[in-house]
């Protein structure tokens, strides 16, 4: 049965006059197909992303030509529909978890906590206290929203982004989110598909397509079988082999794997080398950005449980727009809607103690100090590091901390003076030793859109050798890795496509670097400091250091606060009458 998708960018021309035409939301799950397709008037009756005719359907009639008022339609991009995802287990966890801070019991006090770090960890937990009834105040050291997810504005009006960002499937707590914030229709959904490049076959491509009519894991089962062109039929075979531990052993075996990197465990497995070389070197630099030779085999099951488990749990999307304003502002504006405060430019100095150890006050860079009932610490854990006051380093908490260090990953965008054609509207692996996953963001996301000209964004990894190389060798060396991608299209010295501008955004310390042995380190939400709490991607959640992981473990975070509530009010109110009688003696 054919797919049906919303389109995202047509070219109409009316009476003489262009415009460009981007459907808002899709309702096809909801909706009989003819209904739905008379109410968005532009729809699709194939599930291929591009290059197929217009249909315009109605009642009387399957097909008819446009009007002689009208130039035919141009499709430029398709959005497909939302995949049903709210009646998953792990969708309705992450609800009920959700539902828990707005159907607490209203504090009696609501308690000011303050939070360092608007990144997506920061703004999930001021959001989830805001819900509870509490007042959070989100201190941002940088004048950007979104932490790793960050973006600018250049003097052209084009953004240039911290990193390419996908949403999954099995993004439960971030699809909650978007739900819970109303901007669903923010998310454009791509064709259930994994694109793959051939670097023995310079500018061709195998797909690994998922089946809509399958639940799972046959629909991913049968997207490995189906493809005949990276793997062997012995080297599936034994792959499935190696992996029946892994499915029979639940969430114990997967966590029980950290100590092996996924080289070691595919070896252990009997899993043929070429399997890692083809399939996991690509996935373990899009995961976190690192060869399979230093990756936990840990994240890799993860990924692999969530995305064959889960019908729809490979299945991307792409935000509308830049990350900043289309998703990180609507959680500011919920925030402050309920009495937070959000505050960028604000950057901590110094965690400033109180006699017993506890936290007094954060003292930010222009001198002033931020006062309150709880302190959470949201940024990653480099920083969090460099700011660990001395009393703090000997408990063994914190001293774990020091086997989590952030993985450098650089984020390339180059704008080309024309329209790529060996390109598609979905993420791809490049499979090249430098880069690791790309996209055409002039045809994925509404924002960028350009008819004319493609731009390209990269993520450059590993990039530990390349992190304090120049730009322009960065770029250089991205073009010759282009060169290979787009034969037809583009070379190394500029003679096919030329660069019109470009912009590398370096993040020496991005997620922590996932290799064998970390997961102990990982620290819980509530730290042994009574008041101070942590959020982040590296804190431990059963995702991956992800957008995901960073949402959970802010709702994590929040959820302690609100089970300490009765705890942090005693204390905060102890404070404030031994500070008053101080104020008498004095």
């Amino acid at each position: 049965m054919p797919q049906i998708g919303l389109v995202s960018a047509v070219n109409l021309r009316v009476q003489g006059n262009s415009a460009y035409l981007w459907s808002s939301r899709s309702s096809l799950g909801t909706e009989s197909q003819d209904v739905c397709l008379q109410r968005n008037l532009l729809c699709f009756g194939s599930s291929d992303s591009m290059g197929h005719k217009l249909r315009i359907r109605t009642p009387s009639a399957t097909t008819r030509r446009l009007t002689k008022d009208f130039n035919p339609l141009k499709v430029v991009c398709i959005d497909y529909p939302r995949p049903e995802l709210d009646n998953t287990v792990n969708y309705l966890e992450a609800a009920l978890l959700s539902s828990s801070f707005r159907t607490s019991s209203r504090p009696t006090k609501p308690l000011e906590i303050v939070i360092a770090g608007a990144g997506l960890g920061g703004l999930s937990t001021a959001k989830y206290l805001a819900d509870a009834g509490h007042k959070p105040i989100l201190l941002e050291a940088r004048d950007v929203l979104g932490g790793k997810v960050a973006a600018w504005k250049d003097d052209d009006g084009d953004w240039y982004e911290t990193g390419l960002h996908i949403f999954f499937g099995a993004y439960p707590n971030m699809q909650n989110l978007f739900g819970e914030l109303g901007i669903d229709d923010r998310l454009q959904w791509k064709e259930h598909s994994m694109i793959f490049a051939m670097p023995n076959k310079p500018g061709e491509f195998s797909r690994f397509d998922f089946p809509e009519a399958l639940p799972a894991p046959l629909n991913g089962i049968l997207a490995i079988l189906k493809n005949n062109e990276m793997l062997t039929w012995p080297e599936k075979v034994k792959f499935a082999i190696g992996l029946l531990p892994a499915m029979l052993g639940g969430q114990s075996y997967v966590e029980a794997q950290d100590g092996l990197s996924v080289k070691d465990w595919m070896r252990k497995q009997g899993v043929p080398d070429r399997v890692t070389d083809e399939v996991f070197i690509a996935m373990s630099k899009a995961l976190n950005f690192i060869n399979p030779d230093e990756l936990s085999m840990q994240c890799i099951l993860i990924a692999l449980n969530r995305f064959l488990q889960e019908k729809h749990g490979s299945k991307m999307a792409f935000l509308d727009g830049n990350p900043p304003e289309r998703l990180c502002m609507p959680i500011v504006e919920h925030i402050e809607s309920k009495g937070g405060q959000v505050r960028l430019n604000s950057r901590i100095k110094k965690i400033e103690l109180n006699e017993d150890g506890s936290v007094k006050c954060f003292i930010l860079n222009n001198g002033s100090t931020i006062k309150g009932d709880a302190f959470v610490f949201a940024t990653p854990v480099d920083i969090l590091k460099l700011l660990l006051p001395e009393d703090w380093k000997e408990i063994p908490y914190f001293q774990k901390l020091e086997k989590l260090v952030g993985v450098p990953v650089i984020n390339v965008h180059i704008w080309f003076d024309r329209k790529l054609k060996n390109t598609s509207d979905n993420l791809l692996f490049s499979r090249s030793p430098l880069l690791s996953v790309y996209a055409d963001m002039s045809v994925t996301c509404k924002e960028y859109y350009n008819p004319n000209q493609s731009m390209l964004e990269l993520v450059f990894a590993p990039a530990e050798e390349w992190i304090n190389r120049s730009d322009s060798e960065i770029i250089d060396a991205t073009m010759k890795e282009l060169a290979k991608l787009f034969p037809d299209e583009i070379s190394a010295d500029q003679s096919k496509a030329k660069i019109l501008k470009y912009h590398v955004v370096k993040t020496p310390r991005s997620v922590y670097k996932t290799v064998p042995g970390c997961e102990p380190c990982r620290p819980l939400q509530r730290s042994p400091i009574e008041g101070f709490y942590l959020a982040g991607d590296y804190t431990k959640q059963k995702y991956l250091a992800s957008m995901e992981g960073a949402v959970l473990s802010g709702k994590l975070c929040a959820q302690a606060i609100v089970q300490d509530y009765e705890l942090l009010l005693g204390r905060s109110q102890k404070m404030l009458a031994e500070a008053s009688v101080v104020s008498i003696v004095n």
